[in-house]
């Protein structure tokens, strides 16, 4: 059996190369195997219908982790 599902790593870590902004949703999309453009989706509508705290923690993450 062939998945085409790449291993999750073990911890998190921020993924610079693949990452636009600063590699929190490329490295979030590594840790847990999901599409890396369904989560800055998912980012842009939660900041759009009016909840800060996803942006609060996006920069929180990407200067605390790593």
């Amino acid at each position: 059996m062939n998945n085409n599902i790449e291993p999750r790593a073990d911890r998190f870590r921020l993924d610079r190369q693949n990452g636009k902004l600063m590699g929190v949703c490329a490295g979030i999309s590594n840790k847990f195997g999901v599409d890396v453009t369904l989560l800055r989706i998912a980012l842009v509508i939660a900041t759009l219908a009016g909840f800060g705290l996803p942006v609060i923690a996006y920069l929180a993450t990407g200067l605390i982790a790593d």
